[in-house]
């Protein structure tokens, strides 16, 4: 829930991981 973790899976989703990352971003919304 820290903004920090969000950046960083952003910065993450560039890397070339945006399917892993956007479940990982949607588990943590949720």
């Amino acid at each position: 829930m820290t903004p920090r973790r969000y950046l960083f899976t952003s910065e993450s989703v560039t890397e070339g991981h945006p399917d892993k990352l956007a479940d990982q971003i949607s588990d943590s919304i949720l």
